[in-house]
């Protein structure tokens, strides 16, 4: 039995990790650490909240007393770090909040975890992994290959050099001092409880509430979509099975044009609306409800200073030791997604009205 600390457990991912981890292994305990920002909603935890199995703290990663508390009272032997600030867009307009998340934060978890696990023999067996991100390495041109655990860093936004800085504070930690360390790079995640910014959700309410589906430039950037909960399959190989010290990119060999994505996902509205009448009672400022394709929605916006062309991953290196490959396609995942965002009004109605922060 495992007792694992999640920092960020509250938000998009690490919420969706939560609720794998437990149904994947239901004899380990799960502490969970948010401090709930603007995109941690404790709403993403119920089924949790209140288990034996589970104990929520409010608090900072940034708090090193508390987490050493945390790893100590709980007997913590694995420590899963998705806690981040993670909107490229909100790093360019207020880069402070990422550097002090991603970095200082992170630093602060690998000095709590060295205080805590490397002072005796019997704890040396304790695993930080880090959650990172395939934008660490910068972007591609269409002919070039994916990224690999090799590719050169060159992060293009501030978000993603603060989660270089991490990356590489991570991996110093265990070099120098022999911390049991993994890091997990990742593609574009999309899946349930994503907080209406990213492309995907924001796109989903928006065609519901019949405003513009804003697509930057002309909308030719290129992204590798992976299922949140394919992640936390290849999370939990990686944990488990992996190599200490080693770095796995987690890809969802799904290249997709942006365009395209929000084009699919019109289509797919446009198919439910016309299989179920109740749709259009439901939501009837959407074009889909007077028979109109969601598609008349998109509008082309000025695109974002420094926007990557495109990320691909190339994650044969886990397929090949781990055995991992995703179990979703960009189609099933896809159609799952929007039949949990169209299941779960009253959630994501919460954020737009602001009372999840209640």
């Amino acid at each position: 039995m495992s007792k694992l600390l999640v920092t960020g457990a509250a938000g998009f991912i690490g919420a969706n990790f939560i609720h794998y981890w437990h149904n994947a292994n239901p004899d380990d305990t799960l502490v969970a650490l948010d401090s709930l920002t603007y995109a941690g909603n404790r709403n993403n935890l119920q089924g949790a909240l209140g288990a034996p199995w589970f104990t929520f703290i409010e608090g900072s990663i940034t708090d090193q007393a508390l987490v050493e508390t945390l790893l100590h009272d709980h007997a913590i032997d694995t420590l899963v770090h998705f806690a981040a600030e993670s909107h490229v867009d909100r790093s360019i307009t207020g880069p402070d909040a990422f550097i002090e998340t991603n970095i200082v934060g992170t630093h602060t978890l690998l000095k709590a975890a060295k205080n805590c696990w490397l002072q005796s023999d019997a704890t040396r067996n304790n695993h930080f992994h880090h959650v990172s991100t395939d934008e660490v390495y910068g972007t591609l041109l269409a002919t070039d290959p994916a990224f690999s655990e090799t590719t050169p860093y060159a992060p293009n936004s501030p978000y993603a050099a603060s989660k270089a800085a991490s990356d590489h504070l991570v991996r110093a930690y265990h070099h120098t001092f022999g911390l049991r360390v993994t890091t997990s790079n990742c593609s574009n995640n999309y899946g349930p409880f994503q907080f209406p910014e990213k492309l995907l959700p924001l796109c989903m309410l928006n065609i519901l509430g019949g405003k513009a589906l804003p697509i930057y430039g002309d909308g030719s950037q290129i992204r590798d979509w992976l299922f949140v909960d394919d992640h936390n399959r290849g999370i939990e190989r990686v944990i488990k099975a992996g190599r200490v010290g080693e770095t796995y990119n987690i890809g969802g060999h799904n290249e997709w044009r942006n365009l395209d994505v929000v084009t699919l996902l019109c289509e797919l509205f446009d198919a439910r609306f016309a299989a179920d009448p109740t749709l259009a009672m439901r939501f009837p400022d959407s074009p889909c409800a007077v028979g109109q394709s969601a598609k008349s929605l998109i509008t082309f916006v000025t695109d974002r200073p420094g926007h990557d062309t495109r990320y691909a991953i190339d994650a044969s290196k886990i397929s090949d030791e781990l055995g991992f490959v995703p179990a979703e396609t960009f189609d099933s995942g896809l159609a799952k997604t929007v039949d949990w965002y169209l299941h779960n009004e009253e959630w994501w109605k919460a954020i737009l009205d602001g009372s999840y922060r209640q």
